[in-house]
């Protein structure tokens, strides 16, 4: 499935690693190895590596030794993010790009039988991270050096990537370019005129100058038209306007994933309205006239809109048809966009792989169930089954080589690479694991304030573990009171918070961070010298052997490092973390004795923002909305607009009200509360 690559960019591009130190301890043998595996097309191999040993730099290094484009898996955003910075840093000239769930808060589609509840998809889609995933893609299929960095999210549909590399739009200075004909191609993009602010995915006409803000990028582009004739392109600051710089070509790429031709629409509506006919009479010869007339007005109503603008909200479940997929057949996802510009010349590395191959395993089985019910009861046709996630064996069937990283590879993997096991046990400073202490529960909260309050005086860090987010949200209250600088981590905290949190945590603001798994595989905080486990005999998933190794060494990048696992009674799990631990701590020690090494603590700098936060909050969006729309909202006149662009601006009112609503800002609430219903009464008349 390859396809023509539109590039501005040399395809000469190679992997050039930037990092002010060498590889050391067992990392050279641990790189040569995984090198050599790459280079014999091995398919399956484990990079089993201690925390704090530099998994992330042994796999940097054969990333620029093999010279293969990357597809790095993690099992949460938390950790993604991470990594993303990480590899950023370490490949400053290449093209590294994130690619995370896009939404803040998302409620799927669904619905109830039993309370016969329908519940309508809401999301609030986070475009700082939108913007990201669409410049994953774009760099995929322009650069011959991208890496990624992903969550799960990439086993899931996305469209097409022969659809969105043929959806472009090419502009060079001297050619010629009718205004009509660009708004239209835009239109075609995705793209929106911006009658509201100025933002990714908007353009924006004055005259012959036409402001294009693309939707992968941070910066927007300004065409100078003269009659036909496109005479200068201009790179602006999207928010002063201020000129940046002029180029001669640009590629603008869509705004969106999921993109139709509306070339195919006289092929694929027949498919359609077929299938459609054939589930309004299934239901009619099984006396459900509910449900056939549900499905008939929902499917009509999607090809008018799909028809008039190219888009309908839940097109996805449309995909096959456009796609040219038979049923069944597997969607596209990230995976299909490495395979259409590199073939199999890349690499898939996952990332804490015992925590996120089951995760990939597990997404197809929940997605089914969940569709089953609403095409069960009229409110989708059967082609929304193949909107989904991929299924196990599909996935593995589209990875052509594969390393599994973690400190505690699951059996799975192991039994996968076979004797291509590589440990890398030795830290570059020399640190051994972490000592342990096992503690009665019987005044462990006062115990554990104790032993914070040694590490506050020392300017070092503590991480606490509970069993839920409830504990973990009171006992952070519970330490506050007690004059602790602490915060909680956990899975409500939106995306880009949770790593300004953990930068906040190293930088002092906080001595304390209170959180559940969050807490656990990958994140590099090199200033805790303490992590406190509660509840540690409570078996279970959150106090295995391979979550307890795993919360262990978030203690084990400091040369003061220690665990405190409170616990009435030693279970299994925690005898056999124990004493891996203590198999680790032997070789550790045997290497530096051996090698005349005195441990010190890892030092690592606070790395740039994921997203720069500062930046984004001096942009004209206020609660999604521009500042002088809000600053004005009563003087805003909506009598004159179209009833099209009435519920545009509704629905943007209507996520400013939620947002502020869950900020406490009630009384802003209520302004766009009142201004929602006053489109609602301007609708009714």
């Amino acid at each position: 499935m390859n396809f023509k690559v539109h590039s501005p960019y040399k395809q000469s591009l190679k992997f050039t690693l930037h990092a002010n130190y060498k590889p050391t301890g067992d990392q050279p043998d641990a790189i040569k190895k995984l090198v050599l595996g790459v280079e014999n097309d091995v398919q399956h191999q484990v990079l089993l590596g201690v925390t704090g040993s530099g998994k992330t730099y042994t796999m940097a290094n054969v990333i620029e030794k093999t010279q293969r484009p990357a597809l790095i898996i993690s099992h949460n955003k938390t950790l993604a993010g991470q990594l993303y910075q990480e590899l950023r840093d370490f490949f400053p000239n290449n093209a590294v790009s994130y690619f995370v769930s896009y939404y803040d808060y998302y409620q799927p589609e669904a619905y109830i039988p039993s309370t016969d509840t329908y519940i309508e998809k809401e999301s609030d889609i986070n475009k700082e991270i939108d913007k990201l995933r669409l410049r994953a893609t774009t760099n995929i299929l322009t650069r011959p050096d991208a890496i990624v960095v992903a969550s799960v999210s990439c086993i899931y549909n996305i469209g097409s990537p022969r659809e969105y590399g043929n959806f472009i739009l090419e502009l060079k200075v001297g050619s010629d370019n009718p205004r009509e004909a660009i708004f239209k191609r835009l239109t075609e993009l995705q793209y929106e005129r911006g009658d509201f602010g100025f933002y990714r995915g908007t353009f924006r006409v004055r005259g012959e100058v036409i402001d294009i803000f693309p939707a992968h990028e941070d910066v927007a582009l300004r065409l100078h038209l003269r009659g036909v004739k496109l005479i200068k392109i201009e790179k602006i600051d999207p928010l002063t306007g201020k000129v940046l710089e002029e180029v001669k070509i640009v590629i603008i790429y869509p705004a969106k994933h999921y993109m139709t031709n509306p070339a195919t629409y006289k092929d694929v509506f027949p498919k359609i309205k077929k299938d459609l006919g054939e589930q309004v009479r299934y239901f009619k010869d099984k006396n459900m006239l509910i449900e056939a007339n549900r499905i008939e007005k929902r499917v009509t109503y999607d090809l008018e809109m799909i028809e008039e603008v190219g888009y309908v909200n839940g097109i996805e479940n449309y995909s096959r048809y456009f796609d040219g997929r038979k049923p069944g057949d597997p969607p596209y996802t990230l995976l299909d966009y490495f395979h259409s510009a590199y073939k199999d010349k890349f690499l898939v590395i996952i990332d804490e792989s015992h925590m996120t191959v089951p995760q990939i395993g597990g997404m197809y089985n929940g997605d089914q169930a969940r569709k089953k019910t609403l095409v069960d009861f009229g409110f989708r046709l059967p082609s929304a089954f193949d909107n989904r996630p991929l299924r196990f064996d599909e996935f593995t069937r589209r990875v052509s080589q594969v390393v599994y990283n973690s400190a505690t590879p699951a059996k799975w993997e192991l039994g996968q690479a076979r004797e291509h096991v590589v440990q890398q046990l030795v830290r570059p400073t020399g640190i051994p694991d972490p000592e342990i202490d096992v503690r009665p529960t019987k005044g462990q909260i006062e115990d554990l304030l104790k032993e914070i309050d040694i590490r506050v005086k020392k300017n070092q860090r503590t991480l606490v573990t509970t069993l839920t987010k409830r504990m973990a949200e009171d006992l952070a209250d519970y330490l506050e009171e007690k004059g602790v600088k602490v915060h909680y981590l956990h899975s409500e905290i939106i995306t880009l918070d949770r790593t300004d949190i953990l930068d906040d945590l190293r930088l002092g603001k906080y001595d304390v961070l209170v959180g559940i798994n969050l807490l656990r595989e990958g994140l590099d905080l090199p200033e805790v010298s303490l992590v406190a486990i509660i509840d540690a005999d409570k078996e279970g998933f959150l106090r295995s052997e391979t979550a307890l190794v795993q919360v262990m060494g978030r203690a084990a990048r400091h040369i003061e490092g220690r665990v405190i696992m409170y616990a009435d009674n030693i279970t299994g799990s925690m005898q056999r973390a124990m004493d891996e631990v203590a198999r680790r701590r032997e070789i550790q020690h045997e290497y530096n004795k051996k090698h005349n090494i005195t441990p010190v603590s890892i030092s690592k700098p606070i790395r740039e923002k994921l997203v720069d936060r500062e930046k984004a909050d001096e942009t004209p969006l206020f609660y999604g909305l521009e500042r002088q729309v809000v600053e004005n909202l009563e003087e805003f006149d909506f009598e004159d607009m179209t009833p099209q662009d009435r519920k545009k601006i509704q629905s943007k009112l209507r996520s400013a009200m939620n947002a502020a609503a869950r900020d406490l800002n009630f009384e802003l609430a209520a302004r766009f509360r009142d201004r929602i219903r006053e489109i609602d009464s301007l609708r009714a008349n």
